[in-house]
């Protein structure tokens, strides 16, 4: 893969903003597979002629086996003014996620501590007062039901590793093809980064990015297009 394979679905002086396919590392890792800011960097030096590495600020994430939009800052300026702006929850990121069975509420606030244990690359429910853990929240919504699974969508409230993964599945509701956490069902992961909306790191102009899954199951099942103009915010 190059970054050539790659959808880009905004760009000006300041952010770039990209479809990060399934099963693609944000940045490089010890797999050695093509990454999205080694990619991009390739992108800006060859499609701007820059002379050696280009700036691409990573400013958020995306588990390795989630795709969706994510945003890029090409100046040290909008990186460092992004990165506030999550810090001060002002940037809304918004997840499709297809479910095993039913949630037992229809919306929800889903509120725990989780820690990640490296040596497995697993996250796990914990006490409060584990050390190491961290608060984690969200809020969700059932979108549509057909047949064992749930259309979801998700308000992420706080972005920690494997977060949305982890609490649906202590639900009881793992991600259609999360065999990590649960799920009995062999496809791509069924979580997707479908909108991400924030302030113009400049400008202060409202930027709002949103995306359609792959045409493929399970995603098929459902009219996505009935649903991703739907905010859940406070929707418990």
């Amino acid at each position: 893969m190059t970054y050539k394979d790659l959808k880009i679905v905004y760009e000006d002086n300041h952010l770039l903003a990209v479809v990060k396919p399934y099963d693609v590392p944000v940045q490089a890792d010890e797999s050695g597979d093509a990454d999205m800011l080694t990619m991009l960097k390739q992108y800006l030096v060859e499609t701007y002629n820059k002379p050696g590495d280009a700036y691409l600020g990573l400013v958020h994430r995306l588990d390795r086996p989630t795709g969706g939009v994510m945003v890029f800052a090409k100046t040290s300026k909008a990186a460092a003014r992004l990165c506030q702006q999550i810090r001060d929850g002002e940037v809304e990121k918004r997840y499709l996620a297809v479910v095993e069975g039913a949630p037992r509420y229809k919306a929800d606030k889903l509120t725990c501590y989780l820690k990640k244990f490296p040596d497995t690359n697993t996250v796990k429910v914990v006490p409060a007062l584990s050390e190491g853990a961290k608060y984690a929240e969200l809020d969700y919504k059932v979108l549509c039901q057909k047949g064992d699974y749930s259309l979801l969508m998700v308000n992420l409230v706080t972005g920690r590793g494997h977060q949305i993964r982890v609490q649906l599945s202590n639900m009881g509701n793992p991600i259609v093809g999360d065999k990590k956490y649960g799920s009995k069902t062999n496809s791509h992961l069924s979580l997707w980064a479908t909108e991400l909306r924030f302030a113009h790191p400049v400008s202060g102009k409202e930027m709002t990015f949103r995306v359609y899954p792959p045409e493929v199951a399970p995603w098929t099942s459902f009219d996505l297009d009935a649903y991703l103009s739907v905010t859940i915010k406070n929707c418990y």
